[in-house]
This record gives structure tokens, sequence and C-alpha cells, in this order.
């Protein structure tokens, strides 16, 4: 399935805007960059527990972390599935099963209304039966019997992760089966006696990013040890690694090299020697379908005398291309506002679903001969919807369904014949008044930035309506219409106003969205983000006083960056597991793998990077709003050191801050829904309690 990334938050002297930066050693506040040094870690703990205790006071938030936690552990939910064999598998956390289990059942019984489920392997009792803090991060299995699979298990919820070979029939691990301690491992099957896999080999073995340098072949019965490479990348590398596609007409095995985000290399495991699949370093392979390579376009492609346009969809006989024929079927054509969103397989069919004007599409192409049959599926609506679980070895598929007040339906569609709804979502807010709008803001270029407001029952604009703006806008992350709970109950029911802003950056019309706003062009995500700001002000919908924003990872620099340059804008801010110092992330965790999004700051990039790093934009002269950071100290992609760092500098310019750092909890800053609830209980206090 294509994913438009993930994707996925001092007493150092004040550098003006037009000074050179520091070096790093200059930079007092590095020892929080210590994840679990004894001085950082005392400081987070002295520093979070005064602004818990005051968040926690705020009058919305009990009966808040109360009603979410009944929502998160809603046993009415739909247990969203995946096809492996005969079974359909569900990892499911609620109330009586804080860690999580791992569950089967056959899809007939799961349509039931009260479905009768196999367990697999209990989370909670291996955790305490091994005094291991296990964060479930999912299985991959031996296709096609689906026996036997690779687990992944977290140490607090990190992307490093333990891999063991798991029987799902015996329901145990497999003794003397593949075992490997915790890494950024990636590994998948091969056959059932050998892996690809890629891991921490020792030194020189991972790239500058922490992940995979090397790719192998590990036998069954071998030490780990005496794994052969199949390909060696580069130190200043993402990544590489090693798969195999496994379909009824046949397995290919695929080995990829990263040298960048977007950018690659792929060859085709032949007899033992690799050949190049040859197509351009940005293009995506959407995998091999009926013999057949598909290839999604980031840029236009002149080749065999035609050019076919970016984000067009393309296929070809995977025999002729290999043979030099460059003469592809054209799939999809993207339009001004209609772009390419995902691209899934059955037995017999591509299962694709567009974006069109930031609404969900879908359709299913048929191949018949030489031609293809494309037939739309309707969606029940203009929100957010695509295939879900699908299995190559069969045309039943799961559609999957949501807009920003119709909760989560599901559909089941088999060998041709008409979706059938078989499950929805309860309604976990009373959305009965509400109302929907999408509107346009100009940025500060004239680009038409688009950007969805949900107003609660009885609204009017009046410019005090208590206003939360959230958006992303990098790594071709499409942020598309969607049922929230947590929205929904825990602000528009009680009287708020939220949108949502699709900004450059971001993919919702393409990878040419996403590629507006990379490197030195990076500013035009914040001018974008300003300028909804400004919209809702001049439609009277808010006023600075009583506007807010929120994002995370990519969305935390976006709003770090946001409310340095603007400050008067806004009087809250929620910057959430953010990226903040642009001087040094490249050197911290995954930051390396992000340089063609933002640039090299060891290089002259750093003088347009230094223009919008929050870190080094803040002015001891300027008055900001009370930010409410947060991260996690198991968070191993963006370092927590960006919100430490942060937090401490704001607080020895005298600005005051909210922090709270769960001490679990990985890049998504909770481990289960207790730790979930809590975490937007005190979001949403604080927004509460500055906004109103």
């Amino acid at each position: 399935m294509r994913s438009r990334w993930i994707a996925p938050w001092a007493l150092m002297l004040l550098i003006p805007l037009n000074a050179p930066a520091a070096a790093p050693d200059d930079d007092p506040n590095l020892w929080l960059e210590e994840v679990d040094g004894k001085k950082a870690l005392e400081w987070v703990k002295e520093r979070c527990a005064k602004d818990q205790a005051e968040l926690e006071a705020v009058p919305e938030f009990a009966p808040l972390h109360t009603r979410l936690l009944e929502i998160y552990n809603d046993r009415a939910r739909i247990p969203m599935v995946g096809f492996e064999g005969p079974w359909l598998y569900n990892y499911w956390q609620d109330a009586q099963h804080v860690r999580g289990i791992w569950r089967r059942t056959f899809l007939d019984e799961y349509l039931k209304d009260d479905t009768s489920w196999d367990l697999v392997l209990d989370l909670d009792a291996l955790a305490k039966a091994e005094g291991e803090n296990w964060v479930w991060k999912g299985a991959d299995f031996l296709p096609p019997e689906g026996r036997y699979c690779l687990l992944s298990l977290s140490r607090g919820g990190g992307d490093a992760v333990v891999v063991r070979e798991y029987d799902t029939v015996a329901k145990r691990f497999v003794e003397d089966g593949f075992n490997v301690p915790e890494a950024k491992t990636r590994m998948s099957w091969k056959d059932k006696d050998t892996v690809w896999i890629g891991t921490d080999f020792g030194p020189g073995s991972l790239t500058d990013s922490g992940y995979p340098r090397l790719v192998k072949l590990w036998k069954r019965g071998t030490p780990l040890a005496a794994a052969t490479t199949v390909l060696e990348g580069e130190k200043t590398d993402v990544s590489v690694g090693g798969y195999t596609i496994t379909r009824p007409e046949g397995r290919y095995d695929i080995v990829q090299r990263t040298p960048e985000f977007f950018r690659g290399e792929a060859w085709l495991s032949l007899d033992g020697r690799l050949v190049r699949i040859d197509i351009p370093a940005d293009a995506e392979m959407q995998g091999i379908f009926k013999e057949r390579l598909l290839v999604s376009l980031r840029s236009d492609w002149t080749v065999g005398g035609t050019t076919y346009p970016q984000d067009a969809l393309l296929a070809i006989g995977l025999d002729d291309f290999l043979r030099g024929s460059r003469e592809f079927q054209t799939l999809f054509t993207p339009g001004e506002r209609v772009s390419l969103a995902g691209v899934g397989t059955t037995r017999s069919h591509i299962l694709m679903s567009t974006l069109d004007n930031v609404r969900s599409r879908l359709y299913r192409l048929t191949p018949e001969g030489d031609t293809w049959r494309t037939e739309e599926i309707p969606l029940p609506g203009l929100g957010s919807g695509g295939a879900g679980a699908t299995t190559d070895f069969d045309d039943t598929f799961f559609i999957g369904y949501n807009d920003f007040l119709t909760p989560a339906s599901q559909y089941l569609v088999r060998d041709g014949q008409a979706p059938q709804l078989v499950k929805t979502m309860p309604k976990h807010f009373d959305a009965d008044g509400m109302k929907v709008e999408q509107w346009e803001a100009t940025s500060a270029d004239g680009t038409r930035i688009p950007y969805f407001v949900i107003m609660p029952k009885g609204y009017q604009a009046n410019s005090a309506n208590p206003t939360l703006l959230y958006a992303y806008g990098g790594f071709e992350v499409s942020q598309r219409p969607g049922y929230s709970g947590t929205t929904g109950e825990a602000w528009v029911t009680r009287g708020g106003v939220y949108a949502l802003a699709n900004i450059r950056g971001g993919g919702e019309f393409g990878p040419r969205w996403h590629q507006a706003a990379l490197r030195e062009n990076r500013q035009r995500c914040f001018d974008d983000f300003i300028a909804v700001a400004e919209d809702l002000i001049a439609r009277k919908v808010t006023s600075p006083a009583h506007l807010g924003i929120m994002g995370g990872s990519n969305g935390g620099l976006l709003v770090g960056a946001t409310f340095t340059q603007r400050p008067e804008l806004f009087n809250a801010v929620v910057c959430q597991v953010p990226l903040l110092d642009m001087k040094r992330y490249n050197k911290l965790l995954a930051g390396a793998s992000w340089m063609a999004e933002y640039g090299n700051p060891d290089t002259a990039d750093w003088e347009f990077i230094r223009k919008w790093s929050p870190y080094h934009n803040l002015d001891k002269a300027k008055d900001y709003p009370k930010v409410f950071f947060n991260t996690s100290t198991r968070d191993d992609r963006v370092h927590p050191g960006h919100a430490r760092k942060m937090v401490k500098r704001m607080t020895d310019l005298t600005k005051p801050v909210y922090y709270y750092e769960n001490t679990e909890g990985g890049h998504g800053a909770a481990a289960n829904q207790n730790q979930r609830a809590y975490m937007w209980a005190l979001t949403y206090a604080y927004l509460w309690k500055m906004l109103r």
C-alpha cells in the first residue's frame, strides 16, 4: 500500500536572527540530550511535576480524563483486522488488557455482532512473566499459510525492537528460531528457512540515521554473524533493506537502497544476481501485480519517446521491462487538485485511492488482456476512505470510511460485489447541529491553501470562539477529514471550533505540494499556516486571544517556527514530540535521515535553516503564548532533547511554558490507552485554560 509519508517535537545567550549560529559546544543545554542522564531526568521530573499538577487542577481535566478513558477502552469500537492465511488477526487494548492481546478469528465469525476470538498472545502476561515493559510493534507473517511470524516487541514503545519468531499454531515462541536483540531492525521472510535482515551487526553496520546499512540473508540454524551480505549501502544513506513479494503467480525478491527520503534504488534478485529496476531515483515501485511492474512518479519522466507526468501510476509487463521495453500503460493521471493517495492489490485487482480536493475516491482496476477496466467503488460521503485489509490470495477485502462527523464504518467486498456494511464505530460525541465547511486562505506568495472548519452547535462568527488549528505540512503526508472522538468530545461539543489546514509540505495535491516546501522553501509551509490563522481571524471565527495551534513531530517544528515568528497571532500552542533545534537535529537519533526535507545544517544550508529554527529564534524582547510542550523519554525517532532544551531556554529567558514528558510511549508519546487518555486530557485542559 502506498504511504505518502509515515509519518510521523538556557542559559544560552540570545542569538539575534541575523547573527552567526553558535557552535554546538556553545550550547549550555547539551546535557539535556543525555536521554537517561541522571541530571536530565531529575530536571524532567521536577519540571513536569509542577506543570502536571497545575493542568490537572483545570476544571475540565478530570471529566475529560474519565471520558477519554471510556472512549479509548470502548469495547464496541471496530476491531481492525488483517488477513493471514485462513485467519483475520487483531491486536486489541482495553481496560482489562492494558498492554494488549493478539487474537484471531475467521471471516464469517468476524461478521457476527458478538465475535468469538481465539487468543494467540497476551502481551500483559508475557511482560509480567519476562519482567519486561513490552509494547506491541507488529508481526510479519510467512506467506501463504501464515503459521509462523516474526514478532516485534519494543521496550517502552521506541522504534528499536526485539524480533522473535512465533508459532501461531503452537502459540509459543519457536525454540532456536530466529531471534534478534534490540535494535532498529528490518527483518522479513524470504522463505521458511531464510530471512532478509538489516540490524546492528556491530561497528559500521548502521547509517548515520541509525538504520541498517547492510542487508543480509540469514539461514535458519546458523548464527546471526554468519548471515550473508546481499547489499551494502553508504554510511550517509537512510537505510537499505530486502523483502520478498509472494503472490499466486510467483515470488519476487527485492533489495532496496534509500540514500535519502523519496529517493532510492531497487534490484530484483534473480538466480543470485542483482538486476537493477531502472526507474527514476525519485519514483516509487508500488509492487508487482499479475507479472506487471507498478510504478508511481514524483517527477515527470521522459522515456521511450513518451513523457509520463508527475504523480502518474504506471504499469508494464515485468519481463518486457527487464528486456528493455519502456512502453508503460498509464493507470492514473493526476489533475490540478486530484492526486494519487494509495495503491493496494488483491488476487485479481489493483485498488487505487485518490484525493479529489482532499476528499477520498476509490477505484478497482482489473487487467483484461492489453487493457484495463476501471470501476469506481462509491464511498458513502465526502470524507476519507479506501481499502483496508486485503490479501493477494483472494479478492475479498475491506473498505474503511469516516469523516469529521461520521464514525468509522467498515465495508466488506467479495468477488466484485457491492460493498456490504459490516461494522460501525459507536458515536463518541453528539454531532447534531455541528457543521463542516471547506474554506481557502491565500498564502504570502498567492497560493490558495484549503482548510476544513468544524463548527459546534450554535456557532456564530463573533471573534470570541475558542479555536484550535492543526496541520502537519511535511514528508508528503496528507491531512484528511476524519472522525476523532477525542477532538469531538474534548473540544467541539464543548463549544470549540476545530480547523485542519492542508498546507504545502503535505501530499494533498501530490508530490508537487510536498516539493514546494522543501529545504530553502520551507518557509512556505509556515507562511501557509499563518495565512490560515489570519483567515480565521479575518472571517471573525476567532481572534488571537482565543486561537490555539497544535502539531506533532514535523508538526511540532511547524508550530514552533510559527509561534516564534508570529507570537501575537496565538494564545495557546501545543507542541508535541517536536523538532526544534535545527542546528543539531541531524546529529540526534534518526535526524540525519531528514536532511532531504530540511537541509544540512553543517553546510551553507544553515543560512536558510537558521531563519526558522525555533530554538535559535527565541527573542527575550518578545512576548510568547504560554506553550505546552510534550514528548517521551523513550522517543528514539525525534530526540526528547529538542523539547527539553526549548523548555529550558524559554524558562531561562523568563518565558512561561508547560512541560510534560512521558517516560514511555516512543514517538507516539503514549504506550497504552491509559497514558493516551491522560496525555490528551492534559492537552485539552491546557487549551481550555488558555482559550476560553
